[in-house]
């Protein structure tokens, strides 16, 4: 079967009479939006982007990771609730942390600029040598990303379904270390821009599974917001072409 057609047939399977409306709409141009709060100037991304990471609770003096940072845009809605805190921004890639940092440089002014370290180690593993050391964690982790999938024929070819359970393996990897990594108390908000269920609520589901009883999830109601069986989902069909994204906040409970 063609990559296109085994492409076609996974959604269709995971969404129904709904794919076809879904994938029109994941096909039209997104419209950003200018975020400007505590900005020197606006940054321009998609405004379910904005409403998800605004679901991480955030005190001013708060030490909180980012740990997939880049390109940088949901790290300046997070340091903008900081005054006295700090900001961890992580990526392993050279050139995405190269981006991060001119995103930094200028958007923040530079109060805002010396409450950020931006770092480069491997998610999955920070756990090991990080624990219980942040009020709050954003795991946007990498994902399927299926908006560009369908619009670039090399990301296509670049997708499998094997690669969206690979990617859930590693999701949770990384979902696992930040646990670890949260303080007792603290919130995790774990999110992609994928609509594969694999990556979204089934790796929420694995870590009820592995981590039973070690946190709580916290329900959240937000515009153009759908309730999944973990988490919620923004999707471009029901919403004036918002989204895709994806998103759960989880509070460590012990």
């Amino acid at each position: 079967m063609a990559k296109k057609e085994t492409f076609e047939s996974f959604y269709q399977k995971m969404y129904g009479n709904r794919w076809l409306t879904l994938k029109e709409a994941l096909l039209k141009e997104r419209e950003p939006v200018a975020y400007i709060d505590s900005l020197i100037k606006p940054y321009y991304l998609d405004e379910a982007s904005i409403i998800a990471a605004k679901q991480l609770p955030l005190k001013s003096s708060d030490t909180v990771l980012d740990m997939c940072a880049a390109p940088g845009g949901k790290s300046l809605i997070l340091v903008g609730a900081l005054e006295s805190g700090s900001l961890v921004c992580n990526d392993r890639s050279s050139a995405r942390r190269a981006r991060l940092k001119r995103v930094i440089n200028e958007h923040l002014p530079k109060e805002k600029q010396a409450l950020i370290t931006i770092t480069s180690h491997d998610a999955t593993k920070w756990g090991l040598y990080e624990q219980e050391l942040y009020d709050a964690i954003l795991l946007d982790a990498p994902c399927s990303s299926e908006r560009h999938v369908l619009s670039d024929p090399k990301a296509l070819q670049l997708w499998s379904v094997n690669r969206t359970k690979s990617l859930a393996i590693q999701q949770f990897a990384m979902l696992a270390a930040a646990l670890e990594a949260v303080k007792i108390g603290g919130y995790i908000l774990y999110s992609t821009c994928t609509i594969s269920k694999y990556e979204n609520e089934e790796v929420i589901a694995k870590l009820e599974k592995k981590r039973e009883g070690r946190y709580e999830i916290i329900t959240l109601e937000t515009s153009y917001s759908e309730s999944l069986s973990y988490g919620s989902i923004i999707l471009p069909d029901l919403s004036n072409n918002l989204g895709p994204i994806y998103f759960c906040l989880i509070r460590r409970v012990s």
